[in-house]
């Protein structure tokens, strides 16, 4: 009886060593494999642009010169939503305080910088969704008080459909290269056995317009063109060559 507790024992102990096993099979692949990248881009014009924007004050005092820029930020958002820009378009992407000071030395004055005050800055990040209308946005925020403006950047709102097209055709590019290498190598068929992709999806090569500071007094519309807009797909792909 003592024998047969033991082996109980020792079999019971080996079943959760016999449950927790695992077996992976990994077939390898014995045909010649080729590995190619392949990029396709399509261009479309876009339907958004994003500008930056804002205002910087200076005040003798950190508390002045917030509070004035606090008032003359007020005063631009509300430009930008009687312009119709929505709520959700605006976002604040940065505030900054800094002391400010003159490094220039000049005869009869002590040695050292001199401080000139404070200098105050909200910069706002604003999605336009009418392309025809950036010129005109931008005059109307520099007239509501913005010294400072980035962009535009032209981009696609939504660029699945772009990106669907260019993968299609970086597939279809992709089979006639293998296609290609297989027949000149002499095998019957090019089979695909992996793919994966990166992609840029309706982004401008470069901004269409350079940060710059605009004066209010400004008479011309400033003139904007949106050009065109491209999403990239680059697949890499391999394809085994069968006889």
């Amino acid at each position: 009886m003592k024998s047969a507790l033991v082996l109980l024992a020792l079999a019971s102990a080996a079943l959760p060593a016999i449950a927790a096993a695992q077996t992976n099979v990994t077939i390898a692949e014995t045909a010649p494999v080729v590995t190619l990248n392949v990029t396709e881009s399509v261009e479309a014009s876009p339907d958004i642009a994003t500008v930056g924007t804002g205002v910087q004050t200076r005040a003798p005092t950190a508390q002045a010169a917030m509070q004035d820029n606090a008032a003359k930020t007020e005063k631009l958002i509300a430009a930008l939503a009687r312009a119709g820009i929505a709520k959700k378009d605006i976002q604040t992407s940065g505030i900054n305080l800094n002391a400010q000071y003159d490094y220039n030395q000049r005869d009869g004055e002590p040695s050292g910088p001199r401080f000139l005050g404070y200098e105050a800055s909200n910069t706002l990040t604003v999605k336009l969704r009418d392309v025809k209308k950036v010129g005109s946005l931008l005059d109307a925020m520099v007239a509501a008080g913005a010294t400072n403006v980035n962009g535009p950047s032209f981009a696609i709102d939504d660029p699945a459909p772009m990106l669907a097209q260019a993968r299609g055709q970086a597939l279809k590019s992709a089979k006639a290269q293998a296609d290609f290498y297989a027949q000149a190598a002499g095998f019957r068929t090019a089979r695909l056995i992996s793919i994966s992709e990166s992609n840029s999806g309706g982004q401008p090569p470069m901004p269409m317009l350079q940060s710059a500071r605009f004066k209010a007094d400004s008479v011309a519309t400033t003139p904007v063109e949106p050009g065109q807009v491209s999403a990239s797909v680059t697949l890499t792909v391999q394809y085994a060559l069968d006889k």
